[in-house]
């Protein structure tokens, strides 16, 4: 069927425009199929990293069930390695700690907490600071244990890693610079958390004062 002349002049007008812009659009429209291309498989690839990390978490637990050490560590290394980026290589972190600790592995145990405290998010890496911090005090490291609880914390940690503190510095025979560090867990630490007492008793026992609460008016 032959184009009327209004056809045929927007058609004329359609092949100027592209002779003009046709490449350019062409190029815009490459470079957005390539990045929802790009996109979509980066999801597919974060869904494909997640459910493999979460299989092979399984066989930590698992193998912590079973009390085998040497293959918790086995599955967490692996986990390290291939999945380092994900929760699930920061949790296994911390339970081939545990379980290393319970298996009278103490190196590997700050192996374990050392890499967590290091890759793991901000409240895997408390967690992993403070529990190392806690094996240097029993083996009086004392100076590489305060080391460890330096520099940032998650918020919702300054009270432990404080209250850590502390115990160091009572180790170290610190008392003036221990009652600040418990002073900070007592700041830190909401009034209803079970463990605010046993900091208070700690601080009180080196001499330190908590201010009578006051009664409500």
């Amino acid at each position: 069927m032959a184009y009327d002349l209004e056809e045929q002049e927007q058609i004329a007008t359609l092949k100027a425009w592209w002779d003009k812009y046709g490449n350019l659009t062409s190029w815009v429209l490459i470079a957005g199929l390539a990045a929802y291309s790009g996109f979509t498989g980066w999801s597919y690839y974060q869904r494909s990293q997640a459910t493999q990390a979460a299989a092979l978490y399984d066989e930590v637990q698992a193998a912590v069930n079973a009390k085998d050490n040497a293959k918790v560590l086995r599955a967490a290394g692996d986990m390290e390695s291939k999945f380092g980026n994900t929760a699930y290589a920061s949790m296994s972190a911390l339970v081939a700690a545990k379980s290393s600790f319970e298996a009278n592995d103490i190196k590997s145990a700050k192996a374990q907490l050392q890499w967590a405290a290091e890759h793991g998010g901000d409240e895997f890496k408390s967690v992993a600071k403070v529990r190392l911090a806690g094996l240097l005090l029993d083996e009086k490291a004392y100076d590489e244990a305060l080391k460890v609880l330096a520099g940032e914390v998650a918020p919702q940690f300054a009270g432990t890693v404080a209250d850590r503190k502390g115990d160091i510095l009572v180790a170290q025979n610190k008392l003036v610079e221990a009652r600040a560090a418990y002073q900070a867990a007592l700041d830190a630490t909401d009034k209803k958390n079970p463990g605010r007492q046993l900091i208070q008793l700690k601080f009180e026992a080196i001499g330190g004062s908590v201010p009578a609460a006051k009664d409500a008016a």
